[in-house]
C-alpha cells in the first residue's frame, strides 16, 4: 500500500476515532453480570468466539463485499451487503450500535473526503434504503483511501477486539498488560478469521453465536445498564 493508504488504515484503527465505540460492549457487559467471564482467560476465549462465529462469517464478509463494489462503483452491491448483514444479525441492540458506528464513520468520512461513491452511498443511507453498518461503511472508506481488502479486515478485527478490551477494563477491572496479552494471544485468530473471510459470499452470511444473542437479548431488558450494548 503507499504511504498514505497505510496512515488512513492507522488513522480508521485509533480509538480517537469519533465513531462512538467506546459505548458499546456487544454483550460482554451482560456475560460479565451474569459470571460467565470472570477474568482475563474467560475473557479471551469470548474473544476468540466472537471473532470466529460473528465478526468473520459476518462483519468481514460484508466488508470484502463492500469493498469490492466500492472499488467498481456499484452503491448497489454495496447495499446488497449492507441490508444483508442487518438481516442476519439478530441482536437488536447489536444491530442498532453497527448503524450508530456506521453513521459516524460515514458522516465523518463525507465532510473530509470528496468522493462520488461515498456521497452516493451517504444519500442511500439518509433515505433509508440501507442500514449504514459499520463494517460495510468500513469497507467502503478503507476502499476509495486504496487500502488493501485484507488489511482492512485486519482492521476491522484489530477494532473489534481493542474496543472490547476497553470495555473490559471498566467492566472486569482488566489491567494494562493483561488486555495487552489477549489482544496479542488473539493475533494468530484475527489472521485466521480474515483468511477464512474470503471464500464468504455475501448471500451465504452465517454467523452462529446463539449464547451471545442470548445474552444481549437480555442485556437490552436491564435495568442498570453501562454499555448502548
Amino acid at each position: 500500500m503507499s504511504d498514505a493508504a497505510t496512515l488512513e488504515s492507522f488513522r480508521l484503527a485509533d480509538s480517537f476515532l469519533p465513531v462512538g465505540t467506546y459505548t458499546v460492549s456487544y454483550g460482554l457487559e451482560q456475560f460479565i453480570q451474569d459470571d460467565r467471564v470472570e477474568d482475563a482467560a474467560g475473557l479471551e476465549a469470548l474473544l476468540s468466539t466472537y471473532l470466529r462465529r460473528q465478526v468473520g462469517p459476518a462483519e468481514l464478509v460484508a466488508l470484502r463485499a463492500a469493498h469490492a463494489a466500492a472499488t467498481d462503483g456499484d452503491i448497489d452491491a454495496i447495499c446488497r451487503a449492507d441490508r444483508r448483514l442487518s438481516a442476519v444479525t439478530l441482536a437488536a441492540e447489536f444491530r442498532e450500535s453497527a448503524q450508530q458506528s456506521g453513521d459516524r464513520l460515514l458522516s465523518l468520512q463525507t465532510d473530509l473526503r470528496d468522493e462520488t461513491t461515498l456521497d452516493r452511498y451517504a444519500e442511500r443511507v439518509d433515505t433509508d434504503e440501507t442500514p449504514g453498518n459499520y463494517a460495510v461503511v468500513l469497507g467502503v472508506v478503507t476502499a476509495l483511501a486504496d487500502v488493501a481488502v485484507r488489511e482492512a479486515c485486519l482492521l476491522c478485527c484489530h477494532g473489534f477486539v481493542t474496543g472490547l478490551l476497553g470495555a473490559a477494563q471498566r467492566l472486569l477491572s482488566l489491567g494494562h498488560t493483561d488486555a495487552q496479552r489477549i489482544l496479542d494471544e488473539l493475533q494468530p485468530v484475527m489472521t485466521a478469521v480474515v483468511e477464512e473471510s474470503a471464500d464468504g459470499a455475501v448471500d451465504a452470511m452465517t454467523p452462529f453465536a446463539p449464547l451471545v444473542d442470548v445474552l444481549a437479548a437480555e442485556h437490552e431488558r436491564a435495568e442498570r445498564r453501562l454499555f448502548a450494548s
